[in-house]
C-alpha cells in the first residue's frame, strides 16, 4: 500500500502493478488517491527491476470520476488546490519512463478517463463504458488529453453530450487500443505484459522518449531526438547480443511455422 492505503503497488519485479483501490467507492477519485498515485509512481521510479507498469483497478469499476462528496463545504481555494494535486497525479503517470498499459474492466468516467489517458494505452473489457460528463455537472475537464487521443471533434461531442460510450465505439475510434472479452482481460494484459518485457529495458525507455518527445515537435526536430537515442543506445547497450537475439526469434519462429 502507499501513504493513504487508497493504492496498492504490486512489485513484481520486472512488471509492477499500481492497483486503484477504493471499490467501495467505485474508485472515485479523490485528494489522498491523488497523493498516493504520485507516491507511486515517485516510488516505481526508483524501483532499479521495473520494466513496466500496469495501472488497474479493484472492483467491478474502474474509476467513477472525482469524488463530488469530498468537495461539500469546501470553498474555491480548496477546489483549486484539489483539481492541481490531480493534474500533477495525471502529469506523474505520463512522465514514468517505463511502459504503462491502462487495464480497464468496467465503467470509466471523467477523472478516471484523465488516469487511463495518462497511460501509453488501453487495454480494455467489451464491458467497459467511458463517459467524460465535465461539462453536465458545471466543470472542465479531460479537455486536452481526449482530444490528443480520438481528435477535436469526437473530443467535444463527447463533452459536450456527457454521453456513454461503448466499449466497442471506443476501440473503433482509437481511445481503447486493444479490446477483449470480459474474462480473458487480465490475461491478456499479462500476456502483452510479457511481451514487452522482452525487449531490452533502454530500447524500451528509449522508444518512449522519443514517441513522446516527437509527439511535440516537427518531424525534423524528432529524427534528430530519434538520432540522439539511437547514439545513446549504441554506446550503453548490448545491441549486438540484441540483434543476435532477435535474428534467433525469427528463425525458431519460422521453423515452428514450417512444422
Amino acid at each position: 500500500m502507499t501513504g493513504n492505503g487508497l493504492i496498492r503497488l504490486e512489485d513484481h519485479g520486472a512488471r509492477v502493478d499500481v492497483v486503484l483501490n477504493r471499490p467501495e467507492a467505485r474508485n472515485a477519485l479523490n485528494l489522498a488517491m491523488c497523493e498516493d498515485l504520485i507516491k507511486a509512481f515517485t516510488r516505481i521510479a526508483s524501483m532499479p527491476d521495473a520494466g513496466l507498469v500496469v495501472l488497474r483497478a479493484e472492483g467491478p469499476v474502474f474509476c467513477a470520476g472525482a469524488d463530488l462528496k469530498e468537495r461539500k463545504g469546501r470553498d474555491e481555494a480548496w477546489v483549486k488546490a484539489r483539481r492541481r494535486l490531480a493534474f500533477l497525479a495525471y502529469e506523474t503517470i505520463g512522465n514514468c519512463t517505463l511502459p504503462v498499459i491502462a487495464q480497464v474492466q468496467g465503467a470509466l468516467v471523467g477523472s478516471g478517463g484523465e488516469i487511463a489517458m495518462s497511460c501509453d494505452f488501453i487495454v480494455a473489457s467489451d464491458a467497459a463504458t467511458f463517459r467524460f460528463p465535465e461539462p453536465q455537472w458545471g466543470t472542465v475537464g479531460a479537455t486536452q488529453r481526449l482530444q490528443r487521443v480520438v481528435g477535436v471533434p469526437r473530443a467535444k461531442e463527447l463533452l459536450y453530450t456527457g454521453r456513454v460510450m461503448e466499449a466497442e465505439e471506443a476501440h473503433r475510434i482509437g481511445l481503447v487500443t486493444t479490446l477483449t472479452g470480459s474474462a480473458d482481460l487480465a490475461a491478456t494484459v499479462d500476456e502483452m505484459a510479457e511481451r514487452i518485457l522482452r525487449a531490452p529495458a533502454l530500447a524500451l525507455r528509449l522508444t518512449k522518449h522519443c514517441i513522446d518527445q516527437g509527439a511535440r515537435t516537427d518531424l525534423s526536430s524528432g529524427i534528430r531526438i530519434e538520432l540522439a537515442a539511437i547514439d545513446r543506445l549504441l554506446s550503453e547497450s548490448d545491441w549486438r547480443g540484441g540483434v543476435d537475439r532477435f535474428g534467433a526469434q525469427i528463425g525458431s519462429a519460422g521453423k515452428e511455422q514450417k512444422a
